[in-house]
């Protein structure tokens, strides 16, 4: 039996995460688990896993927490607060594999101390590895972690690699990855019409169940130029060599193109069980929970090219992995501070794309050859995005 840490359990990654699990008890058991707010949620995951750590976001709620399991089967749970007890979370000694699910920039120094420990490493986060890039795969290989991909594209890609395929290593007979996205709720929306868009319009995925934030960023396709960082990350290739697909149909997860001209696809419903399941039951395969894929249901599967008038985030995260350094950092920093004023309404979703190249262009690249440099150069473009964003309110 393996014991997992899940940071982030009260997310959609997380619940879904926890629902696989349970119905495989014989095969994980739950060690830790971690939250923000949603203290309520997390009581429930608690009395259902019984782990012997819970981590929250800070004192308070941890007071609020240990007040909740008092007298409950479960009053004997160490709750902890902060960010040095998420990094002893990922790190427990009894911990084997660590879902890594913190949304934003959070997520980084848990998910970090997890490589550096050598767990086994599911990766559901898109911003530790944009933002650490080298740093992180540089600590997996050092630690002899092994590193498994949740994104459903990225773990699409993952499957449609060779037998045996490390992540970080390149598969010398891939010519290039065609990394699908949706194309969100405003693929076919006049590009004019996208000044008045609001915070409820751009959370209303058509075909994913996810939180506000990935919402947006889907809404945006910057969460398809972070993907296209991490891809080029995990799979060693170059942003060249990613290709960028609209399949609004989301029944294609993902392909790999290879040079004697076979395409693999990985396909299935829209569900993130399906990723999830196949990491934890990694090198083998389990019962997700997902339903089975009816293909005479899918009737037609359409593809297009991505426009980058419609979707400028794209075009910028090209930008800025090509810029290097540590211009992936203030991308992800830039994005996380303009999406979230804009669901706070102070600025127009048009504004997301024309904060975070305002960010860039005001910041200089930095070799990104150390984690201070990383998160100085992160508070740095938060700093610069809040104060362009305050011109813009203004």
């Amino acid at each position: 039996m393996k014991g997992i840490c899940i940071l982030g359990a009260t997310g959609s990654i997380g619940v879904s995460t926890l629902d696989v699990v349970a119905r495989h008890p014989d095969l994980y058991k739950v060690v830790a688990l971690t939250a923000n707010n949603n203290i309520d949620l997390l009581l429930d995951q608690c009395l259902r896993h019984r782990p012997e750590l819970v981590v929250v976001a800070d004192e308070a709620k941890a007071a609020a927490f240990r007040d909740k399991i008092a007298g409950t089967a479960v009053a004997g749970t160490r709750v902890l607060a902060g960010a040095e007890a998420l990094a002893e979370a990922a790190t427990l000694d009894n911990v084997d594999s660590v879902m890594a699910a913190i949304v934003g920039a959070a997520g980084l120094l848990p998910t970090l101390a997890a490589a550096k420990a050598g767990k086994t490493v599911l990766l559901a986060n898109k911003e530790a590895l944009v933002m650490s890039g080298n740093l992180f795969m540089q600590a997996i290989a050092d630690s002899g972690a092994e590193l498994l991909p949740i994104d459903s594209e990225h773990n699409a890609i993952f499957q449609c690699m060779p037998s045996a395929y490390k992540t970080g290593v390149t598969a010398q007979a891939a010519r290039r990855i065609l990394l699908t996205a949706s194309g969100g709720p405003f693929r076919q929306t006049p590009i004019e019409d996208l000044v008045h868009v609001t915070p409820e319009q751009a959370v209303a995925h058509p075909n994913w169940d996810m939180g506000k934030k990935i919402s947006v960023d889907s809404a945006t396709m910057m969460n398809k130029g972070l993907e296209m960082i991490e891809a080029c990350l995990l799979f060693n290739m170059k942003p060249e060599q990613i290709q960028v697909v609209i399949h609004p149909q989301s029944v294609i997860h993902s392909m790999v193109d290879y040079i004697d001209g076979t395409v693999l696809a990985q396909m299935g419903n829209p569900d993130m069980r399906i990723p999830i399941a196949h990491a934890l039951a990694w090198s083998g395969r389990f019962e997700s929970g997902a339903e089975p894929l009816n293909i005479f249901n899918v009737r037609r599967m359409d593809f297009e090219e991505p426009n980058l008038e419609r979707f400028p985030c794209l075009r910028l995260a090209y930008k800025a992995i090509e810029a290097g350094g540590t211009m992936p950092a203030v991308l992800n920093a830039a994005n996380e501070i303009a999406v979230d004023a804009f669901l706070n309404r102070r600025v127009r979703f048009t504004d997301i794309p024309a904060i975070i190249e305002r960010s860039m262009d005001a910041i200089e690249v930095k070799a990104a050859d150390s984690l201070e440099i990383v998160l100085d150069q992160d508070k740095l473009a938060r700093t610069v995005s809040n104060r362009i964003i305050d011109q813009l309110a203004g």
